[in-house]
């Protein structure tokens, strides 16, 4: 398991989308999820999670799963659009959260710094749409909810490897109860980062999670190449000209 602690790739402008990504994220944590809390946890995915057989207009009024023992989250008569946006600033734990704000955190400035505040705004919620996109289309008929910043930051990670893929990045390497501090270039570490999305498509009904969006994050990874390549800053060019 590689693990990414920062990157040797220095901007000139301070990330202050980044920044306001991560401060909504952690304070939509604390507000409204109560920072874990059992109650407060499972209302808010109910209301801000994203369902996607709500979403193709599958469910019926009165409808409802279960969350936990007491709490059953029902539908109404109207397909919820907002948890499309709403989804990617819920988590369902800790880990779930501070793993998703680290990789933003370490990969996202970049891409800030690439595309400028406001191209880099519409960039991360056109990667979380094409995320949400890519797994209602998967499984339309899904009823659990899905909420978490994955998709999204998989779309900053996707337009990392497109701009950055030499830049070295400092990395945990684990094997087993072993671990080594070490350089890897970005092509390594993210492109582990999506065949491991990849082959867990393949062991779903094994060991893995079935809950953990997988192709949320493809779908997010791969819509981060184009937009990157589309939105980005055109550089300027100088030409020096002889003095007379």
């Amino acid at each position: 398991m590689l693990i990414p602690l920062y990157d040797h790739n220095p901007t000139n402008r301070q990330p202050v989308v980044t920044y306001t990504i991560i401060a909504l994220n952690v304070l939509s944590w604390l507000a409204i999820q109560g920072a874990g809390s059992s109650a407060m946890l499972t209302n808010s995915i109910c209301y801000f999670g994203l369902v996607p057989a709500d979403l193709v207009g599958l469910t019926q009024p009165g409808m409802g799963i279960r969350l936990s023992e007491d709490f059953v989250c029902r539908f109404d008569e109207t397909p919820n659009y907002a948890t499309l946006v709403t989804s990617m600033f819920m988590h369902g734990g800790w880990l779930h959260l501070i793993g998703n704000m680290w990789f933003l955190w370490i990969f996202g400035d970049n891409i800030e710094n690439a595309l400028g505040r406001i191209r880099f705004c519409l960039f991360y919620l056109i990667c979380g749409l094409a995320a949400a996109g890519a797994q209602v289309l998967s499984n339309p008929f899904e009823y659990a909810p899905m909420v978490g910043a994955s998709g999204a930051i998989s779309g900053v990670l996707g337009a990392y490897l497109f701009l950055h893929p030499r830049t070295r990045v400092k990395s945990l390497l684990f094997i087993g109860i072993f671990f080594w501090v070490m350089e890897v270039p970005a092509m390594v570490i993210l492109g582990v980062y999506f065949i491991s999305q990849l082959l867990s498509i393949f062991s779903i009904f094994g060991s893995v999670n079935p809950n953990v969006a997988f192709l949320a994050h493809i779908g997010g990874f791969l819509a981060g190449f184009p937009l990157v390549y589309l939105m980005r800053k055109k550089q300027t060019k100088f030409v020096l000209k002889p003095r007379n």
